[in-house]
């Protein structure tokens, strides 16, 4: 089973980057997105009859908002973390018969941190949500989780302790959602690897130089650990500051 996510960083944008080149060519069980930064209506995309698609919208037009687009037909859909709680479209789950699949995009504490506690506040209630649904049948977690859990997942970690992204309230989150039965994917398979990077600065040569920071993940229930065949980052792949992430799993 192939999954991928990618934060497109605006869709539209994306599409026009060559995204459906991209998207066809992977061929993905399920392919995610964050930050579409679309409204109902605003893009109509031919992806072919194999895929269903499953669209979280932001009220905001231009801000945030997600989707799923997937091969396999869920037994259910659920749009946010409460069903009253929606407003910026962050998080969309997929029931399947024996694991749930999330797709989320964590809220960003700004450069100020102004909405850190915000943040931090959203992070107490979406591990709750992983923990209840991780108690019913396995979850595999993507998105653009907006930190960087260690120094290695940074070129210049020392510079950006403190900054959004890489406090130690937000650090300290992603520890505790780990402790509480969640593997990172691409640590599971490469713990040591350094220079592997999901975002980068659109300031010029940044790419280029790859001074960057991981901070888009496939975390997986730890009982579906031993089944982490293949887990990638395709820095390669342009169109947005991110670059997509993939998971195969036996």
């Amino acid at each position: 089973m192939k999954l991928i996510s990618w934060n497109v960083n605006g869709l539209r944008a994306c599409v026009n980057k060559g995204f459906l080149d991209y998207f066809h060519a992977s061929d993905a069980d399920f392919f995610c997105l964050q930050e579409t930064k679309l409204v109902a209506g605003q893009i109509e995309l031919n992806l072919g009859e194999d895929y269903r698609q499953y669209w979280n919208y932001a009220e905001k037009k231009g801000y945030s908002g997600t989707a799923i687009f997937s091969k396999i037909e869920p037994l259910s859909v659920r749009y946010g973390l409460e069903a009253d709680d929606e407003p910026e479209g962050r998080v969309i789950t997929l029931e399947f018969d024996d694991y749930y699949l999330v797709n989320v995009y964590t809220p960003n504490a700004r450069r100020d941190l102004s909405r850190l506690d915000y943040r931090l506040e959203w992070e107490n209630r979406f591990l709750d949500y992983l923990i209840s649904l991780d108690a019913k049948k396995p979850v595999i977690v993507c998105g653009d989780l907006n930190v960087a859990h260690a120094e290695i997942d940074l070129r210049n970690a020392k510079s950006n302790h403190g900054n959004s992204g890489f406090t130690a309230e937000e650090r300290a989150c992603m520890t505790r959602l780990l402790a509480s039965g969640f593997v990172d994917s691409f640590r599971h398979l490469y713990p040591d690897r350094t220079d592997a990077y999901t975002w980068w600065s659109f300031m010029p040569k940044v790419r280029e130089r790859n001074i960057g920071w991981r901070i888009d993940y496939f975390l997986v229930s730890a009982r579906l650990a031993d089944r982490i065949a293949q887990a990638g980052i395709e820095p390669g792949v342009m169109g947005s500051d991110h670059c997509p992430i993939t998971l195969t799993l036996s």
